[in-house]
């Protein structure tokens, strides 16, 4: 008896001291995450510096960083420039959404005044709308740069510690404290070396396999955005890029919108040129997804978008990686769980 108690209070510390941990370090959790991310994705490069090259490990774990700030980091810096100065453009540029909701409302009142259907109602919501969308742009405009500015600091110190801890991940693959991590583990030694392969796979097929396809969707329907003068193109392609990582539905939930809308606004060339982009990334995609699949594993679809809304929703970008781990994770632990302990009671 006294035995049980003593593990029920050990139970309650570790429980107690956990949600301390956890409620102190969440503002920060994508970098720990992301930490993680990169340690999967740079780690062969590390063990080629360290093994093929001979460079000591601190060195190595150095040029990996440098390395990874250059190829990650500062693209995406820039990119994300581009797409809040498209943003802004956007949101300032009232002019441009207020022609658009009138071209559109010129088009529907023909359409249904041809029809003998009363379109007085349907004007003045419109009107209304427009108001509403100016000073709605406006006042999203000044949110947004605010918001901006008080985060920059926070964003500062997180990518420092994220790249701390991608440092010792580097450098602490054999230290003792990271075997007391992995001795910590609650199952046995095969089903942790499970549980670290799930990790790699589903890091690997997202940023390989979801990934290349997702970047080449994105790449040729912001070229095609840029060709017919799109507005906010970069930005545009940007979405459709990251839609792209889910099943099914993917970058058509970009570029079917937008050729429906250069439709309505009677510029056929640009919708004919963006039908036939969203038509051609998707003959690519059914090709090339299945073909990169082969070689470095695939996630169920289903898995794979459940994940992601649950993972964008807790956790924001990162959170196409983190979900669809999550929801990995949890069916992996369950199974585990059942013939770890629950097979010896039985």
């Amino acid at each position: 008896m006294e035995r049980i108690v003593k593990m029920v209070m050990a139970l309650l510390t570790i429980i107690l001291l956990t949600a301390v941990i956890v409620y102190a370090t969440f503002p920060y959790l994508n970098y720990f995450l992301g930490a993680f991310i990169l340690y999967i994705i740079f780690r062969s490069l590390y063990h080629f510096f360290v093994m093929k090259t001979r460079l000591n490990k601190q060195l190595a774990a150095v040029l990996v960083i440098i390395i990874s700030i250059c190829v990650v980091l500062i693209p995406l810096y820039f990119l994300l420039g581009i797409i809040i100065n498209e943003i802004q453009q956007l949101l300032l540029n009232q002019a441009f959404i207020i022609t658009s909701i009138r071209s559109e409302n010129q088009f529907l009142t023909h359409y249904l005044s041809g029809m003998g259907i009363p379109t007085d109602v349907l004007q003045k919501q419109v009107q209304e709308r427009v108001m509403s969308i100016g000073s709605e742009a406006v006042n999203y405009t000044s949110k947004f740069i605010l918001g901006s500015i008080q985060i920059l600091s926070q964003q500062s110190i997180g990518l420092l510690i994220m790249y701390f801890l991608f440092y010792y991940l580097l450098t602490g693959e054999d230290s003792i404290f990271a075997h007391k991590i992995y001795a910590a583990v609650p199952f046995n030694e095969e089903n942790t070396s499970t549980l670290l392969g799930e990790f790699r796979r589903i890091v690997r097929t997202t940023m390989i396999s979801n990934g290349a396809v997702a970047l080449f969707q994105g790449a040729i329907l912001t070229i095609t955005f840029l060709i017919v003068k799109i507005q906010g193109a970069f930005l545009w392609g940007s979405i459709a890029t990251l839609l792209s990582f889910l099943p099914v539905f993917g970058s058509t939930l970009v570029w079917v919108p937008a050729t429906i809308i250069e439709f309505l606004l009677g510029d056929y060339t640009a919708g004919s040129a963006i039908l036939a982009a969203g038509v051609f990334v998707g003959i690519v995609d059914s090709f090339l997804r299945p073909m990169i699949q082969k070689r470095v594993g695939e996630i169920h679809p289903f898995l794979s978008l459940i994940g992601i809304i649950l993972g964008v929703s807790l956790f924001g970008f990162i959170g196409i990686i983190i979900g669809p781990l999550l929801l990995s994770y949890f069916i992996l632990t369950l199974e585990m769980f059942s013939k770890e302990y629950l097979s010896d009671m039985e």
